[in-house]
């Protein structure tokens, strides 16, 4: 029996609202592109809408410029991994500023795999508001 094809799709990315990470809820879309006008507090990444893959390890990684934790060492990269709970799955990857934002801004690198292929990938640039 042939195995079914997985298919995801990049729904959106950009700027979106504030996002709970309790809630099933996700973001909803503020504006398409590629350059976020920061400020802190503002939501940026992406929505997939990924198809057949139930069951799948979904995992993540955000590049990031660099910037110190609160142990002072330049901060990895953000990981992550999740089980994809049904056949048609909604998938939000992103990030909210915080403060200092001056070292948050440049560009950001958001990478999407399932059961370890590669599946999305969006760069987008973080700039000031106030610039």
């Amino acid at each position: 029996m042939a195995k079914k094809k997985l298919e995801v799709e990049m729904y959106s990315y950009g700027e979106y609202t504030q996002w709970d990470r309790n809630s099933k809820t996700l973001p909803k879309l503020l504006d398409i592109t590629n350059i976020i006008k920061s400020d802190i507090g503002t939501e940026f990444g992406y929505v997939l809408i990924i198809k057949k893959a139930k069951g799948k390890r979904l995992s993540f990684r955000i590049d990031h410029p660099p910037f110190r934790g609160e142990d002072g060492k330049v901060a990895a990269p953000f990981t992550g991994e999740y089980f994809i709970r049904s056949n048609n799955y909604q998938f939000f990857l992103g990030d909210s500023i915080w403060e200092p934002l001056k070292d948050k801004l440049g560009t950001w690198k958001l990478f999407t795999y399932i059961d370890g292929e590669l599946v999305a990938h969006k760069e987008l640039k973080i700039i000031s508001k106030h610039i």
